[in-house]
């Protein structure tokens, strides 16, 4: 899984859980999507997204892991007929990074419908199609590989037979498209940024906790599905103290499979060297480009790109595939606004 149902402090609230972020070129602007409340997690007394939480997008514009701007996104409880009335804000400079700042209103409609806000900025958000797959059989073995530092184990498993965990179900989508100025303008080396995503829930005290977060896809599968601590403390802090943190952890787990595969003579320097790209956990965008999210970059994450197949096979440095693509999501995705297919 990319994120689905990733620590024990996702899961104690299903409607923070944020399974996905993509970003990538839309019609008019730049395009970020994150889902939530996965329909894999069973039945949802209350689903949606929390009236008492906030979901933001994290833009850094000057390669700090610090950032610079921010999306946020929040909710009022679910109406008689399931619709939540919402509000977009942007904050900028320092408000960026405090969760108590009011920043400035953007735009403010209802789940289920097209937000307009200015210069051509639209917000959707609503029951979607969940247009990521993976094969349970690898994404298990792949877990127990990184967790015991040994071969990854297939064995008894027939391609043919792969399947998709998620076909048929259902997400709820936040999408937003901002005009490419709003987030970088001038030559390329201005246009390059850093996303990450973060949903927060309201304390008593009056405070945020943070529940989530995602950068890169696929972290979670190959570090946390047997180590939920380590799932929880991964979902806390902040870009900026991602390899201080967690550097040594994933460097030593990469090393590990790597030197029970035998495919590299300096499995501890490999480990470090893909330590070093995971983090800080980040997802490298060139604003007006086509997203890619493959072996020979990471540019965005298009709602197409095989994320597993690709992060697998580069922690392992060995070729890693699900025996399934994108030919395996049941609900496909869309070349128009809002792009996830909203479902019923």
């Amino acid at each position: 899984m990319s994120h689905h149902l990733d620590s024990p402090l996702a899961r104690q609230d299903i409607r923070l859980d944020i399974t996905d972020l993509y970003v990538f070129r839309g019609e008019l602007g730049t395009v970020f999507a994150i889902n939530v409340c996965h329909s894999i997690f069973g039945p949802i007394p209350t689903p949606g997204y929390h009236p008492e939480g906030m979901y933001e997008f994290k833009v850094d514009r000057d390669g700090d892991a610090i950032e610079d701007v921010t999306y946020r996104v929040t909710f009022d409880p679910r109406d008689p007929a399931g619709r939540q009335r919402l509000t977009l804000r942007r904050l900028a400079g320092k408000e960026a990074g405090d969760p108590h700042a009011a920043g400035e209103a953007l735009a403010r409609g209802s789940t289920g419908e097209t937000v307009a806000g200015p210069n051509g900025l639209r917000l959707w958000a609503g029951k979607a199609g969940d247009p990521f797959w993976i094969e349970p059989h690898v994404l298990h073995a792949v877990g127990h590989a990184f967790q015991d530092g040994k071969p990854i184990d297939l064995t008894g498993w027939d391609p043919a037979h792969a399947k998709n965990l998620f076909a048929g179900h259902t997400v709820y989508s936040i999408v937003l498209e901002v005009p490419d100025d709003a987030l970088a303008a001038g030559p390329a080396d201005a246009r390059r940024i850093g996303v990450w995503a973060v949903a927060s829930l309201a304390t008593d005290a009056g405070g945020w906790r943070q529940i989530n977060r995602v950068g890169l896809p696929m972290i979670h599968p190959l570090f946390t599905q047997y180590n939920e601590d380590l799932g929880n403390r991964l979902n806390g802090g902040r870009p900026a103290d991602d390899f201080a943190a967690f550097g040594e952890t994933a460097a030593g787990a990469i090393a590990g499979v790597v030197a029970a595969l035998g495919t590299s003579e300096d499995p501890r320097g490999y480990g470090l060297r893909i330590a070093h790209r995971l983090f800080p956990n980040i997802l490298p965008y060139e604003v007006g480009t086509r997203a890619t999210f493959g072996f020979g970059e990471w540019n965005g994450r298009s709602l197409t790109d095989n994320a597993p197949d690709v992060m697998f096979s580069i922690a392992a440095n060995a070729p890693i595939r699900l025996g399934i693509g994108k030919e395996s999501v049941t609900a496909k995705p869309s070349k128009v606004f809002p792009y996830l297919p909203p479902a019923g």
